[in-house]
């Protein structure tokens, strides 16, 4: 049997990958989008109810213009998949005035001119009254924040793709991939395909496409909790926007209630606990909603009620917690997408755009320059 070719293939149909073989189908390229596991699924990084997304950015205000695009991508995804994926509700980043979550945010807006509050934490407790913060914390509120309904952004992004003839196979791991004189070759437990290009979406799973590179790639444990507040009312879509709090070192983000019963609230980098992708503990203990339940008593006590449920996840950084976006080498045919350090879905979107931009284009318009593979080369 012959060797069936594609224009494209996309590896991993997780945030990144599906928005990516969306938009390249619509470019009218031939993508084979390949999944290990079935779409969606739950072992990844992208799974549950939602993500938070939010203008205000305090990582590096060169975030900001992405963001900006890929606010219009989501709505425009949300009418052609006619459900709504974004659901606004302001956004906070909490601090102490010298602390970078506080500073950065305030930097981000001001630099892009994003409106914005500034609020002392007596005036964040009279606006929001689920919050009691420390006095010294300020917070930098900013409209434009909420969530990504995460799940159903990929099955709207996977049946875009599919809507434009791309050929999506779910359960179908990829064993190895190999340059050829015309592009690519990429073997999985089913058959084998040729491509002139290849697009690396596999999250946690990178180290094991790109072994060279795997120290840059560290899949981390990560554990979310949903609280029951005995003051439910503070914690709606219109009583309570996304947050992200920093704490001495230590930083923690939440949500209103959505979807599944409870407040939900994390930790970034849960309990540091470097994992192997394939082997590890998914099922979340006391020891980890002690963790959470800590600045929950601090912060949220009123949502200091008994857990209704946990689930744990991967985050996979870089070292300086930044993105991987780019060609592989130079003319190579393999274009490499995140991973995204924990705080990369709300970009799924325009990230989509840029690997689509990369494959038919060799280059993008929009500034990926922080994300240079060539950042680790010493």
């Amino acid at each position: 049997m012959s060797e069936r070719h594609f224009d494209v293939i996309v590896v991993g149909l997780g945030a990144m990958g599906s928005a990516a073989a969306c938009q390249l189908g619509r470019r009218g390229q031939r993508v084979l989008g390949l999944e290990q596991f079935g779409i969606p699924h739950s072992y990844g990084s992208s799974h549950g109810v939602n993500r938070i997304i939010r203008l205000a950015y305090y990582e590096d205000p060169s975030y900001v213009p992405l963001l900006r695009r890929s606010f219009e991508l989501w709505r425009e995804l949300q009418a052609d998949f006619g459900e709504q994926l974004l659901h606004l509700t302001g956004s906070l980043d909490i601090a102490d005035r010298d602390h970078f979550v506080f500073r950065e945010s305030l930097r981000s807006c001001q630099i892009h001119d994003l409106p914005h509050d500034v609020l002392t934490a007596r005036k964040v407790r009279d606006r929001y009254p689920a919050f009691e913060l420390p006095p010294a914390h300020m917070a930098v509120f900013q409209a434009d924040g909420g969530y990504v309904m995460s799940e159903r952004a990929i099955v709207a992004h996977v049946m875009g793709a599919l809507a434009t003839g791309a050929e999506i196979h779910g359960q179908e791991p990829v064993l190895s991939w190999a340059a050829t004189s015309t592009g690519v070759r990429v073997e999985t437990s089913k058959g084998s395909y040729a491509a002139d290009q290849l697009v690396l979406c596999t999250g946690a799973w990178m180290g094991s496409m790109l072994p060279d590179l795997a120290a840059h790639f560290r899949p981390e444990r990560q554990v979310l909790g949903w609280f029951q507040p005995d003051r439910p009312e503070w914690y709606t879509n219109e009583t309570m926007p996304v947050f992200n709090l920093g704490m001495g070192e230590e930083r923690y983000y939440g949500f209103p209630i959505c979807g599944i019963p409870g407040f939900k609230f994390g930790k970034y980098h849960h309990r540091f606990e470097e994992i192997d992708p394939n082997n590890w503990d998914r099922n979340p203990g006391a020891e980890d909603e002690a963790v959470l339940r800590d600045a929950i008593r601090q912060v949220f006590p009123s949502a200091n009620g008994p857990v209704l449920s946990m689930s744990a996840c991967m985050f996979t950084n870089t070292p300086d917690e930044h993105f991987v976006i780019d060609r592989l080498a130079p003319g190579s045919p393999v274009v490499v997408a995140s991973p995204c350090s924990g705080h990369g879905y709300k970009f799924a979107a325009v990230i989509g755009e840029i690997l689509a931009d990369l494959v038919t284009k060799d280059g993008t318009d929009h500034d990926i320059d922080l994300f240079k593979l060539s950042r680790f080369s010493g």
